[in-house]
């Protein structure tokens, strides 16, 4: 077999790639063993502001303008619904809270996407004596029915194979790479926490964050946005919620625990007082590294061999972005945003 691109892993970066490369006509093939679930995971938020510090997320309006067409893409394509415009509320803890928003909302980057209204809670069941503060042009994606739709349409079109990818078996032969009998003109290896089995990329400094994830069940609660606080609610419909998310940084595995289970629950009561019931928990490895950057390159030594990683907690805002900047480094020898490229961890 040959082709343009060999792709290792089919998380949202692997797919962000795989979009670029149909968009450009570019022949791929995609390995993934399904060892990493930290895409399949995640809350699949779209949020342009940190609600910790009211501060703007890093090329957040370019992110937007390059993910959501690419999702939409996806739907009309696959037939599936995966973009859910949903708003995201903060709440406020404090009259100082409420006025530090108000402070930021005028800020270059952030006027565009927090509202100067103050929302009142009317909802008897949840705790909010200061209100909320609305951020705009908000959402969801459902990563978990993206990711298995994506798999199955590259399976019907023999452009997927599922297995162990064994980096013993790369070979270079002049212009090409050459695995397992594909070759190809490039590979690029988008495996999330799996890259610390990548004997060519295992000495970038990427850490890995587990989270957790419990899913409810609360016919009371009746809330139509995402409520973000000590923990976030995100609505899935049907009184379905989400609640997260857990940092830990010790335990690397894709194991669930109780001592997660019992912190967001706890932090849960102080925000909702109704009944619910616990219906799910899932745990996945945030490819996360200490700058706060993905990493995104080609190999110091192989050129043609790349890397689409570190995505973090905010994988499907970023994916498509770091994406095309790949692309277009590899393709047109464009230079890659200094913030994003591996070359700035000189290793």
């Amino acid at each position: 077999m040959k082709v343009d691109y060999i792709i290792v892993g089919c998380g949202l970066a692997g797919i962000a790639f795989c979009e670029q490369l149909m968009e450009n006509i570019k022949t791929f093939v995609v390995l993934d063993n399904n060892s990493q679930q930290s895409s399949t995971v995640a809350g699949g938020l779209y949020n342009p502001v940190t609600l910790k510090r009211f501060t703007p997320v890093w090329q957040s309006k370019e992110q937007l303008a390059l993910a959501l067409p690419m999702y939409t893409k996806i739907e009309e394509r696959l037939n599936v619904k995966l973009d859910y415009k949903v708003p995201v509320r903060k709440r406020f803890t404090s009259l100082e809270e409420q006025n530090n928003w108000f402070a930021r909302s005028d800020r270059e980057g952030l006027s565009d996407y927090m509202s100067l209204n103050i929302y009142k809670n009317t909802n008897q069941f949840i705790n909010s004596e200061f209100g909320f503060g609305e951020v705009l042009e908000t959402g969801r994606i459902d990563t978990k029915l993206l990711i298995s739709e994506y798999k199955k349409d590259l399976k019907s079109r023999q452009l997927l194979i599922e297995e162990y990818f064994d980096y013993d078996l790369i070979e270079f032969e002049e212009d090409v790479v050459v695995y397992n009998g594909i070759s190809a003109r490039q590979i690029v290896f988008a495996e999330g926490y799996g890259i610390k089995n990548n004997l060519f990329f295992n000495t970038l400094p990427l850490e890995g964050s587990k989270g957790e994830l419990v899913t409810i069940k609360a016919p009371n609660l009746k809330l139509d946005y995402v409520l973000k606080s000590s923990v976030f609610i995100i609505p899935l419909g049907n009184d379905i919620y989400r609640i997260g998310s857990t940092y830990e940084r010790t335990d690397k595995t894709n194991n669930i625990s109780e001592k997660a289970k019992e912190e967001l629950l706890n932090k849960l009561k102080t925000l909702i007082t109704c009944e619910f019931k616990v219906i799910d928990q899932v745990a996945g490895i945030r490819p996360t590294v200490k700058d706060r950057r993905p990493l995104v390159g080609r190999h110091p030594e192989h050129k043609n061999m790349a890397i689409l990683n570190g995505l973090g907690t905010r994988g499907v805002m970023i994916g498509p972005y770091v994406a095309k900047q790949l692309f277009n480094h590899i393709e047109r020898n464009s230079a890659l945003d200094n913030e994003i490229d591996i070359a700035r961890f000189n290793v």
